[in-house]
This record gives structure tokens, sequence and C-alpha cells, in this order.
């Protein structure tokens, strides 16, 4: 192993920025300003303060505990080689999606197709201006899928903002062509009941499966009628996308899910799903769904049948996403306490709320159950200004060991091991200072996902980032190469 430190770093070491390189972008469809944000994982947001509040923070600057405002710290393992600012599109930022030398980023205005085969220099290949929160993304071939997550007044590109309380309004999933990159193409839409927070491929040579999570019905809506105690399953032919439908709706929770307040405080009520991971190679997904985590069988894609579920309404609020580890024999589940928009990486919210919670999967079968291990959350102290708290990450494929790069909104990038899952130890980071120290604002990392050797991360404010991770537990990694990567679509990274 070669090591490029010579000497051990204090957390908090100041690290070096990139200067970002200036792009020419391409917008490729003109349209009407961002659409307005659902709760749930919240757009760029700022809420004002307190002067108690604001001189702490700035203290926590003054004595070290915190980066100073827009400041790059990061671990000695971890290089920052390259940002991206934002471009034509100026909404938030969200999620990543991978294919050969392409990356596919979200943002709620559109999505933007990066150029990655110089991971130092990215550049961009095409924007497509698409509004329509969040813009969650995933490619599978010469398909890229979009979730459409507010309620707008068409399924075009062009459409406005509308109320949900009115019938025709639109919510669900747009497919492109993206068989020239430089120019996609818009081929389909399928509307879904409380349209598309998330969603997830199970692709197979003929079709592409996709499980769409969304949430939050009401009696006054008329696409979004409670109860909303399911997901969508639409099935795509690769060969004639426009075919695209809804072909099932399985009922995740006849029970009516977790009840929330008041019988269980400060937990958010079941009222459908937030996202799901799926390991297709095992037959398996885990859904993360507001109140209730879930082990479900997919070996019949359009049935998708509940193995076991679980709740913690001590710490968690709000079952986030969740990641299996390679040998399925564990799954991370993650909380996002505050919707995306609060301030919860500090001593008053302590170590177990808006963390991780690690479970171990055990039995064989439809027997399986999930047993609670461990809380994990980042222990280097956020200012009171900045919202952070665990959200997307994917594993490190190294052999013999469970390790997981992950995204902290403000809290920044964080690599941490979980092979002991009674025992979570974080191996780097990399962070930004607080963007303000008078308000409390919604940025940083929305994803940090690992690709082909490099962790790629899409900042909420800043941009598109690259890392590079060097370090003796991580490094065999570097020798997986994949074809593409959805990280929700977990690959079978060594059985290839």
């Amino acid at each position: 192993m070669i090591s490029l430190h010579t000497s051990p770093v204090r957390r908090r070491r100041l690290g070096v920025a990139t200067a970002a390189a200036g792009l020419l972008a391409t917008l490729l469809m003109a349209g009407p300003a961002a659409a307005t944000p659902d709760p749930g994982d919240r757009g760029a947001a700022r809420t004002g303060v307190s002067a108690a509040q604001e001189a702490e923070a700035a203290a926590a600057i003054r004595n070290g505990e915190t980066p100073g405002v827009d400041e790059i710290v990061h671990s000695s393992n971890i290089t920052h080689l390259a940002n991206v600012p934002k471009d034509a599109l100026k909404g938030t930022n969200t999620d990543l999606a991978f294919q050969g030398k392409y990356a596919f980023a979200g943002n709620y205005d559109g999505f933007r197709i990066f150029d990655i085969s110089n991971p130092r220099s990215p550049s961009t290949v095409s924007q497509v201006l698409c509004p329509g929160s969040q813009n969650d993304i995933s490619v599978s071939g010469n398909l890229l899928f979009l979730s459409t997550d507010s309620s707008r007044s068409d399924n075009s590109c062009t459409s406005t903002t509308q109320p949900a309380t009115e019938k025709s309004s639109w919510e669900g999933m747009k497919v492109f062509d993206i068989s020239d990159k430089r120019n996609p193409k818009y081929v389909a839409a399928v509307e879904t009941a409380c349209g598309s927070h998330t969603h997830t491929l199970v692709p197979e040579r003929k079709n592409v499966y996709v499980y769409v999570s969304s949430y939050s019905p009401s009696a006054t809506f008329p696409d979004c009628q409670p109860p909303h105690d399911g997901i969508s399953v639409i099935k795509v032919p690769r060969n004639a996308p426009e075919k695209a439908a809804v072909v099932n709706f399985p009922v995740l929770f006849p029970d009516g899910g977790n009840p929330g307040a008041p019988d269980n405080p400060g937990v958010s009520r079941t009222t459908g799903c937030h996202d799901i991971t799926v390991l297709p190679s095992k037959d398996l997904a885990a859904g993360a769904c507001m109140g209730d985590g879930l082990l479900f069988s997919i070996k019949d894609p359009e049935n998708p049948k509940i193995i076991d579920r679980v709740q913690d309404n001590v710490n968690f609020a709000f079952w986030h996403s969740a990641t299996f580890n390679q040998t399925t024999d564990k799954v991370v589940f993650t909380d996002e306490l505050g919707g995306g928009g609060a301030a919860t990486c500090n001593e008053e919210i302590g170590p177990k709320r808006g963390a991780n919670g690690i479970y171990d999967i055990v039995g064989r079968g439809d027997h399986r159950k999930l047993v609670f291990r461990s809380y994990f959350k980042i222990d280097r102290p956020q200012a009171d200004t900045e919202v952070c708290v665990a959200h997307n990450g994917s594993i490190i494929p190294v052999k013999g060991r469970d390790l997981m790069v992950q995204a902290w909104y403000q809290g920044g990038v964080s690599v941490w091991d979980f092979t002991d899952s009674s025992k979570p130890k974080e191996i780097g980071y990399f962070e930004r200072g607080p963007v303000t120290t008078d308000a409390v604002t919604t940025a940083g990392p929305w994803s940090a996902y690992y690709y082909n050797g490099y962790i790629y991360s899409n900042d909420i404010a800043k941009g598109f980032d690259v890392l590079k991770l060097d370090d003796r537990r991580t490094d065999p990694a570097k020798r997986v190469r994949l074809d593409e990567l959805n990280v929700q679509t977990q690959p079978e990274y060594f059985g290839r």
C-alpha cells in the first residue's frame, strides 16, 4: 500500500479547495422557474436565527470547533479534485446516477449530464430544463427516469406549478431517451398516485420495472387519496418506452402503518414510502417508509412480498433511505430528522437522532428478521445554522468489509466502517463550513456515491464535487469497475 499521508492529520485540518472551472453549458429545454418543493427532502431554504445562535455559530468558528464560512476541510485520506458550480439549472441539486464515463445529476429544475472520463476536470455534456421537484434520477441502458413530486399543470417540461387540489394537475414519472447524451429526448410520462418523490429501478432484459415511492395523501387531493398504503409499480418496455404504464399498486401496510403522533410522538405517520433500495441479484428490497422500515422479496417484481417490518419509536423520526451490505446480512436505514430542513448534528439533538440505524438480517428466506445493532452519526460538531442529517450514500466495494460513503447535507461527506455492526466508526470526511452564520440554511451534499474509484457528490448549493479516497482499507475498491450504477439498485459487485 502506498500512503499519500506523511503525518497524522487533526480533525478539521484545513484542506485545499480546488478552483471551480468555468464550463460552457448547453440548455436543451426552455421552461419556467423551479417548482415549489414538497415536504420530505427540502430545497435550499433560509430561516432566521436568534442573536444568541448567531453569536454561538461565530464563536464556534473562532474557536476552531467548526470551519469558517464556506471553508473546506477534510481528513488526510481524502483529496478534493474538482468542483463544478451550478450553471443553467439554478434549483436545488439532488440525486446522482452513473453510466460508463457519464454522471447524471438531478436538480429541481431538470438534470445535467457530466463527462467524468477525467475526474479531475468533469465537463458538461448537456443540461435539460424540466422543472418538477425533486427530479430524483436513474438510468438504465438508453433510458433515463425522472421523478416529479410537485403538482404541475401538465406533464410537459414547460409546465407550471398548480395546486394538487385540481384534478387536472399532474405528478409522476418522466422517461427520456439518452442514446444521444448531448440531446436527450423526452419520450414518456406516467402519472402516479401522490406523484413520485423517489423511484427505484428493477431492470430486466426486455423491461424496466420502476418502484415509485410517494406519500402524504389528502382527502382534498383528487389524485392522492388516503389511505396511500403502498407503492406504484410501473412497467417500461425498453423498445417501446412510450407504452410505460402502472401495472400494480401493492399494499405494504394493510394495518395502516405507524400511526405517528400522538401514539408515537415525534415519529412520522406512515402514508407511503420515501425510498426503496433493491438488490436484484438477491431478489431482496429494503423500504424506508416514513415511520416503518421494511424488508421484502422481489422475486416477482410486479408483486413484492413483505418479509419483515420494524419501527423505532424512540430515536427515528422519518425513515428516509436504505443500503444493504454486499453479503446481504445487514441493512443501514437513515433517519431524516427535521425533513432535511433542520440543524440536527449538535449536542442538543445528540448521537442517536438524525442518524443511521444499523440492522443485521438474520434467518433465511421469508423468515428473515431485521435485528437492530447500533446507531451511527458523524461526531464532527456542526453549527446551529447548518442543516445536517443522515442522507444518501453507497457501499464502497471491498471484500470482507462493510464500508460506506454518505452525504450529511452541511455535515459534508462521511466515509465510515460498519463491518462490526455494533461498533461503526468514521474513517474519512470532507465538508464545507457554514453557508452563513445568520440563518439556518439547507445546503451541502444531497448524495455522495462511490463509482469506479472516486467519490462523487451533488452539493445542494455548491455544485458537483469529485473526491479521491486513498486508504488501505478502501483501496481494493479501486479495482472494481461498473458499467452503470443507480445506488438504489445495488449491483452484485463481486458475483458478476
